[in-house]
């Protein structure tokens, strides 16, 4: 025969020593605890790491303040570079480089044109290549997770505010070449290279708005790259050479010829469409292209980013 089962002890029954068991009340912190599922009281995944925090973390940044600094510098130094260096053909040229003294339009544009290959390339992919990576690098990447910070938001709020700043970046560059030509050249009407063409510059402001808003499309795949780079090493330099890298391939690549109509699925094939789009009947058919392009790319990678960083094993 199996052995009966004992009756459960009554907590208000007797107790050695005399007298009855008082029942144990829980503590409102367990019973919050209990309605929170198990989660600390108080504690809210939608309210850890705040874009405020992330924000002013990032901006006291040396590598933020150098970078900017740089970007506020160059139409300075490109307007003294054409103060004192050697007189160009003037505006019988039909190249924007000779044109960019004709005033202020025409110097952003020309601004514009000889950073948006490079230096604008940089500074995206630092902001975004070294969001994650770094953090990895210096061992806090672990802490914040243990913060504790759902790793998708943690994503998100870096994404964010890398994505910010390189706006920031690729949109004050142009305004601040915008001010430095008009002061130092003067807010005339603007010179279309090629065909020598004039509007009036109040015709083209609107347009220059737009030139703007493409070039910041254009280096979404810059940053996608550098972000799915960044969140899958502890190097903040392999992720940004990694992305500088794909944009020298990819121009590389576009001046093969024989690959007939495949370049323009390259990342890099559109930039300069936004040329059209200064011309006295703008083109927008090659932009439309270009913002397909990037913004496909750009989802696909940062989509792979979140899924590796979901399944990455955190032990920096």
């Amino acid at each position: 025969m199996s052995p009966a089962k004992r009756p459960a002890p009554d907590p208000t029954g007797p107790v050695p020593g005399g007298g009855r068991a008082t029942p144990v009340a829980l503590d409102e912190s367990d019973r919050r605890a209990d309605d929170l599922g198990g989660q600390a009281p108080g504690y809210a995944p939608g309210r850890t790491l705040p874009l405020r925090v992330e924000f002013v973390r990032q901006l006291r940044r040396r590598r933020t303040m150098a970078m900017f600094g740089v970007l506020l510098a160059l139409p300075w130094v490109l307007v003294v570079a054409f103060q004192f260096g050697p007189a160009g053909r003037g505006q019988n040229s039909l190249r924007l480089s000779d044109l960019a003294t004709a005033g202020g339009l025409n110097f952003a544009a020309f601004a514009l044109s000889v950073s948006a290959s490079f230096l604008l390339v940089v500074a995206v992919a630092l902001f975004c290549g070294d969001t994650v990576a770094s953090e990895a690098s210096w061992s806090s990447l672990r802490y914040l997770l243990a913060a504790p910070v759902p790793r998708d938001r943690l994503l998100r709020q870096k994404l964010v505010v890398a994505l910010a700043y390189s706006a920031a970046a690729v949109t004050v560059l142009p305004l601040m070449a915008l001010l430095a030509g008009t002061l130092a050249f003067g807010w005339n009407d603007i010179t279309v290279p090629g065909t020598g063409e004039v509007i009036p510059a109040a015709d083209v402001l609107p347009k220059f708005a737009i030139v703007i808003g493409y070039a910041l499309v254009s280096q979404l795949v810059v940053a996608a790259v550098a972000f799915l780079l960044s969140v899958g090493t502890d190097s903040p330099l392999g992720a940004v050479g990694g992305a500088v890298g794909l944009v020298i391939v990819s121009s590389i690549l576009q001046a093969v010829e024989a690959l007939g109509s495949l370049r323009e699925f390259l990342p890099t094939f559109w930039n300069s469409a936004w040329l059209d789009a200064l011309a006295p009947e703008p083109d927008y058919s090659g932009m439309i292209k270009g913002v397909a392009v990037s913004v496909t790319y750009s989802v696909v990678l940062i989509a792979l980013a979140f899924r590796r960083f979901r399944r990455r094993d955190v032990v920096s």
